[in-house]
């Protein structure tokens, strides 16, 4: 893990400060690409670790947009403490007996959207009930964790391509 992946990791981020200030998309649909970059974190970067990262990109995700100060730790933190899990469920022990990076090229589109999706309706799961905060209806929470998940999604593959591209793993 070097320094120029955590710099994309930073840039990453102010680019979801960016446009959770300034990309209003409506009242259903949330754009973050935050889970998915926790989720491909360098494969040595533990779970505490992890949850450290996630609670300061949180940290910074909510004191420079939203102001709810906590909703995005909060869904985060799952998402970083669950990510093991997930990578073991998708891609296999192999992954951690190799000590390879999980990325597009060697584990296939397929595996690595599965991943991306199962990490992001984790966050959304979390951050529309707690957002909610049971004032809303079903009907309209469903409806946004739906389209919020979607959309995400198909950001949140290029940010993984960006993330775990050669350039960047070269430089690790």
């Amino acid at each position: 893990m070097k320094l120029r992946f955590y710099l994309v990791y930073i840039v990453l981020v102010a680019v979801q400060i960016l446009l959770g200030n300034y990309l209003n998309l409506g009242q259903y649909v949330l754009l973050c690409f935050l889970p998915s970059m926790l989720l491909f974190l360098p494969i040595n970067v533990g779970t505490v670790a992890a949850m450290l990262i996630a609670f300061v990109t949180g940290f910074f995700v909510d004191f420079f947009t939203h102001g709810i100060l906590g909703l995005t730790i909060c869904a985060l933190l799952p998402v970083a403490f669950c990510r093991e899990w997930i990578i073991r469920l998708v891609f296999g022990n192999e992954v951690f007996s190799r000590g390879e990076d999980v990325n597009i090229e060697r584990q296939g589109i397929a595996k690595v959207s599965l991943a991306s999706l199962i990490a992001t309706a984790l966050f959304f799961l979390i951050y529309i009930w707690v957002d909610g905060a049971g004032t809303r209806p079903m009907n309209f929470n469903i409806i946004r964790f739906v389209l919020s998940c979607v959309v995400s999604m198909l950001v949140s593959l290029y940010v993984i391509h960006i993330l775990t591209s050669e350039e960047v793993r070269r430089w690790r």
